[in-house]
């Protein structure tokens, strides 16, 4: 019987390979059990989210099987031209010539995405390892090559993966059904060319619905519209999204009688000067005030934490899934939403603890306890947030963790608050724009009640963990 871990009340991990897991996923698109909410195939893994109050994760049926679409076969022209081509080459001991034509000649078959939205691994890649200190940036388009996996970033981010070109087509669009250009069984094969064509073009974007609420006068210093996660684009490498701190948005949304998950204004420490487009109700936190058409409303700073949210009667317009979270612009127009509810588990309610020179984070042990010469130490030390956290993960600043093996694992499910632990020994906490996948070992997992408060610390913010053992 393949292995069930429980990773936190709403995450476990199935280990299974990942013919069956892609399966068992099938089988849970087509069927979906009641509080399922996504299952996020691995190299060799499931994750199963769901909602603990719906769902016994332990009597889920993991014997099903489902029929998968029919494989497609993908033709892609590809330039070899990658800055890592010639380095490539000495390493494996052959000529650069001989290199392409075994990439051209390998069975190239997607195994599952990940990583990025639109991020496909797909085999019939190079069994060398990623680069030691990645690129801080590698443009849309790249061929490159990891860990035995090809694979071809849809946008420009930073990556560690080697570099054998690049190809024209384009790999995500939002605005597309489905957005991902690959699905896993895809086999792609790659034809080589001097010169790429121009990519298509994009897919056109639904026009705006719903009425002009606010217009943004000035932007603050990140503020974007967040709503309750969004589950079932993980096939594609969408990950769920939504607030960060879900307890204050669902608070802000109860005091005006929205959906706790409704989309507002996520506010970064400054927030942005809104005008009113017509006469509206909005809360800012639990204050509510009635605004007149044309009034404006200098939103100010998050006052006891890091991030603050204003909603609106009836709730904002969310962005598309899968678009990247990008901060409102100035001049930009913020629209009345559909008004249908997101899912996801019960949004934790307010009060908690910010502003506190030291928070305690109960987790559970990782999946990858075993990886770390003396794990306890995660319990034991005090780390501090550092300032280049964000929406993808919360970086922590302290004593590094030893490993007694590779960090690299083969790429598997993230959890929200999954807490990973790459080479240099420094913990991430991922948090909602995380990667679907992810390959470092994770040492621990936040639990949900208790990410709000990492959510809302400030930098330099002291953190210390707790052990929540299983009960």
């Amino acid at each position: 019987m393949p292995e069930l871990q429980k990773l936190c009340d709403g995450a476990a991990l199935l280990s299974i390979a990942n013919k069956d897991a892609l399966d068992l996923a099938a089988a849970f698109a087509d069927d979906p059990p009641e509080g399922l909410l996504d299952a996020v195939p691995g190299a060799r893994t499931l994750l199963l989210l769901y909602d603990p109050e719906l769902l016994d994760i332990e009597r889920l049926d993991l014997s099903r099987r489902g029929e998968r679409p029919p494989p497609r076969v993908v033709r892609l022209q590809a330039c070899y031209d990658g800055a890592d081509l010639d380095d490539l080459a000495r390493e494996l001991g052959m000529r650069r010539e001989e290199l392409v034509r075994r990439h051209l000649e390998s069975e190239h078959v997607v195994s599952f995405l990940g990583f990025a939205p639109g991020f496909a691994y797909m085999t019939g890649g190079f069994p060398v390892p990623r680069l030691r200190t990645p690129r801080m940036r590698v443009p849309a388009g790249s061929l490159a090559v990891a860990d035995g996996y090809t694979g071809i970033y849809p946008a420009e981010t930073p990556g560690g993966w080697r570099l054998l070109g690049h190809v024209a087509a384009r790999m995500f669009d939002p605005a597309a059904a489905p957005p991902s250009l690959l699905r896993p069984g895809d086999r792609v094969l790659f034809e080589a060319v001097e010169q790429l064509a121009e990519p298509p073009a994009r897919a056109t974007r639904p026009k705006a619905q719903g009425e002009a609420l606010l217009r943004v006068v000035t932007s603050g210093a990140f503020t974007s519209v967040q709503g309750g996660p969004r589950y079932g684009l993980s096939a594609s490498g969408v990950p769920a999204g939504g607030a960060m701190d879900l307890a204050s948005l669902a608070a802000a949304n109860r005091a005006l009688g929205n959906d706790p998950f409704a989309a507002a204004l996520e506010i970064t420490l400054v927030g942005p000067e809104l005008e009113a487009l017509q006469d509206l109700r909005l809360a800012r936190g639990t204050e509510v005030r009635t605004m007149k058409r044309g009034e404006r409303l200098n939103t100010g700073l998050a006052q006891r934490g890091v991030r603050a949210y204003v909603a609106v009667e009836g709730g904002l317009a969310p962005a598309l899934p899968g678009e990247t979270t990008r901060p409102v612009r100035a001049r930009e127009v913020l629209r009345r939403g559909s008004g249908r509810p997101a899912q996801g588990p019960r949004a934790p309610r307010l009060p908690i603890r910010w502003g506190e020179p030291l928070i305690e984070i109960r987790a559970h042990r990782g999946p990858q306890w075993g990886f770390f010469a003396s794990p306890e130490d995660f319990f034991d030390f005090e780390y501090r947030v550092s300032p280049s956290s964000d929406r993808r993960g919360l970086r922590l600043r302290g004593p590094a963790l030893a490993l007694e093996r590779r960090s690299d694992i083969p790429p598997e499910g993230t959890a929200p608050g999954a807490v990973q632990v790459p080479g240099d020994g420094m913990p991430i906490v991922l948090g909602p724009d995380r990667p679907v996948t992810g390959g470092y070992a994770k040492i621990a997992t936040v639990i949900p009640r208790d990410f709000p408060l990492l959510a809302q610390a400030r930098p330099g913010t002291a953190v210390r963990f707790v052990e929540q053992p299983w009960t």
